[in-house]
């Protein structure tokens, strides 16, 4: 009882901050963290993070168009990621055409996507990246964001020649322990996108319930150094037969805790805040960008995840009105 009187000590002024945009530190990150995840402070630091989203985004519900451009056994063997070679969901390579990617890109700017999110393998070839990226520059207006491999600066001064605006990219929980990929490596790809003129997006993610509230608080600071136009919190989904299903997975709840302390952390650094997969709870603790999917997901075990797991654009828009968002806006993260 004595601990929890102690983390629940100062709570008031570290929100007062919070909402105010001012950011809050890594001390006072991990106080919101450790509070009992059914205790009136965090009910208030998901408000705070709320109030704080709803008065900066101008109720903006943000929703960016994911689409997996190819269906592949990927080397690389992240253990999270349906995808991985390892894990044996998907035996062949099969990349979606182009009528189909063109389809969907069409359908995502019809239904009002904020953003075209083109997701690829670890080993899909950078220069079909490219292509396609050019491929939809001339058919649609929706800005066009990469979410591949890890870049050097030729790279990505080749992404933004292809009509690319940004890139998703995360240092993940579990990096160079639960995927070959060095910390650094990432990292540097950062610093790459900063250097030539792509917005960084970004999540805190995968997170599982193995994650100590230190390494994903590491990472949350990591977003606001490095100037993420978004952060945000996704949970692991546990795929048939992952690794990682010994773990268990977070419930939304907590994934709600965690949106809004990402989002007090981030203050008035970013443009949006999002969550994955998409959820009303965490529209009530600071998130208002979703994802809505189509074409292949490292977290589903269909190879169009729009007929799996993946939620469409109307019903995330649906979602957002009924939590008092209003996807009909301008988004911000393009200004």
């Amino acid at each position: 009882m004595s601990q929890i009187k102690s983390i629940c000590t100062g709570i008031t002024e570290i929100l007062k901050q919070g909402r105010e945009g001012a950011g809050i530190n890594r001390e006072e990150a991990l106080k919101l963290m450790l509070l009992p995840l059914h205790s009136p402070e965090v009910y208030l630091a998901m408000a705070a993070a709320d109030g704080l989203s709803r008065e900066r985004f101008g109720g903006k519900g943000e929703n960016h168009f994911h689409i997996g451009l190819n269906v592949a056994p990927c080397p690389i063997n992240c253990r999270f990621c349906s995808l991985a070679q390892k894990a044996g969901v998907f035996r062949e390579s099969t990349p979606f055409s182009e009528e189909q990617i063109l389809s969907w890109a069409r359908q995502g700017e019809a239904q009002g996507a904020d953003a075209l999110n083109l997701m690829t393998t670890g080993d899909f070839p950078f220069e079909r990246l490219l292509e396609i990226g050019r491929l939809l520059k001339k058919a649609v207006q929706t800005p066009l964001v990469a979410n591949t491999r890890d870049l050097d600066r030729k790279e990505g001064e080749a992404l933004l020649s292809a009509g690319f605006v940004g890139a998703y990219h995360a240092l993940r929980l579990g990096e160079g322990r639960d995927t070959p990929i060095p910390p650094q490596r990432r990292i540097q790809t950062l610093q790459v996108l900063k250097d030539v003129g792509l917005l960084w997006m970004n999540c805190i993610e995968p997170v599982g319930p193995e994650h100590q509230p230190e390494e994903i608080v590491e990472l949350m600071l990591l977003a606001r150094r490095y100037g993420a136009v978004y952060s945000g919190v996704m949970r692991r989904i546990n795929f048939a037969g992952s690794p990682l299903a010994q773990f268990g997975m977070i419930s939304e709840r907590e994934m709600a805790r965690m949106v809004a302390v990402s989002r007090l952390v981030m203050g008035d650094t970013v443009k949006a805040h999002c969550t994955h997969e998409p959820n009303s709870a965490a529209l009530m603790a600071g998130a208002n960008l979703f994802f809505p999917e189509v074409g292949s997901s490292p977290r589903d075990t269909q190879a169009d995840t729009g007929r799996g797991r993946g939620t469409g654009i109307g019903i995330c828009q649906a979602m957002q009105r009924d939590m008092e968002w209003n996807p009909n806006l301008a988004s911000n993260c393009f200004l």
